[in-house]
């Protein structure tokens, strides 16, 4: 703002256990602890139905701490998964097991996003899981396969989009979830629903080089049911565009030109009009509310005014698309690289040679000219 698709069956799933050293000192063994942690390793070895379509090659538990009460224990562990042909970094997530003594042995229970943590898909019931040649479409709450095989074509086209915008080696693969709500698409993403009504998707993931964040694709299904076939594909591309900058992307990059450049990848080749695709900009250009400055970092935060955050967003790809149109599209990738490694002023000059009063200037008439 995460060919022919086909369903597929369960991979093998390699599964193994990371026990972290916790519980009583060294000095004073703790049998029980030992007993629950090899419990929790003997459960992981059978995991829930719901990860039955899964293509797992890694599934370890990695376990922080043991709270013992008589016959009951709760357990917090790190899991860390890897889906084959997609992630190329493990993705995490902050788990809490309870386990219950019964029969002279421990047993796992319930398995649970730690407090605080963020659910995941299969935490909402079983997962369908559909196949497409550059995106693996993994939907919760029944949603039905027609409506993931219609994602999963999408999320291809969407690949290719970003791939011509974003000439750079990436993994060319995306993981996309389709939660059965805006509830549940909240819970996903450990924030509340309001604070994503109205969007088509976003993208976790973090930023900077070094091995591939495990991205993912969250559909908003409320929001992106109320979008046309057009605008779905916009949101699309726009989300996959960040997985696909992700690795050149650090604190450094300005949200004006990490926004703007995923919706100019998303617009790029089509006939879409500035008058038509900025709406929100336009009426405030025309009653005289022209920006003084590219959008700031707070413009772009979920759950502010929709009217403002519409304005930035607008404002941002207008900058991209400028910068496209005078300086070139190899200037606007080489910008964003550079953007990652160095502060804005220094590579606007290493690329475009010029600096932000100027940029900031040139936007703000072109504004003028196209949306008067």
């Amino acid at each position: 703002m995460l060919p022919g698709p086909r369903a597929v069956r369960l991979l093998p799933l390699l599964l193994c256990l990371l026990l972290a050293g916790c519980g009583a000192p060294a000095t004073a063994p703790d049998p029980a602890g030992r007993e629950i942690r090899r419990a929790v390793a003997d459960w992981s070895r059978q995991p829930p139905d719901a990860l039955a379509a899964l293509p797992l090659t890694r599934w370890t538990y990695e376990v922080t701490s043991v709270r013992r009460d008589g016959p009951r224990a709760l357990v917090r562990a790190d899991l860390s998964y890897r889906l084959a042909g997609y992630d190329t970094d493990p993705a995490g997530s902050g788990r809490e097991l309870a386990l219950a003594r019964e029969d002279g042995a421990w047993r796992v229970r319930a398995d649970r996003p730690a407090p605080g943590a963020p659910a995941q898909l299969w935490d909402q019931g079983e997962v369908t899981v559909v196949r497409g040649a550059h995106g693996l479409v993994l939907g919760g709450g029944g949603q039905p396969p027609r409506t993931l095989e219609a994602v999963a074509a999408g999320t291809d086209r969407a690949v290719g989009a970003a791939s011509a915008a974003w000439p750079r080696p990436w993994a060319g693969r995306v993981v996309v979830l389709v939660p059965a709500s805006l509830e549940r698409m909240a819970e996903l993403l450990g924030g509340e629903p309001d604070a994503y009504r109205g969007l088509g998707a976003v993208t976790t993931g973090r930023a900077g080089a070094g091995p591939g964040p495990a991205d993912r694709v969250v559909i908003n299904p409320q929001g992106y049911a109320e979008l046309s076939e057009r605008g779905r594909q916009i949101v699309l591309t726009h989300e996959v565009t960040h997985v696909a900058t992700r690795a050149a992307t650090s604190a450094t990059t300005p949200l004006w030109l990490s926004e703007g450049f995923a919706d100019w990848a998303a617009y790029r080749g089509s006939d879409i009009t500035p008058e038509r695709a900025a709406p929100a900009l336009g009426r405030a250009v025309r009653r005289g509310e022209l920006p003084g400055s590219l959008p700031d970092e707070g413009a772009f935060a979920f759950g502010t005014d929709p009217e403002a955050a519409a304005r930035a967003y607008e404002g941002a790809w207008l900058a991209c698309r400028l910068i496209a149109a005078r300086w070139g599209e190899d200037a606007l990738v080489r910008l964003y690289e550079e953007t990652g490694r160095r502060p804005l002023p220094d590579a606007l000059g290493r690329t475009l040679s010029t600096d932000p009063a100027a940029l900031t200037a040139a936007w703000r008439e072109a504004l003028r000219e196209e949306l008067r």
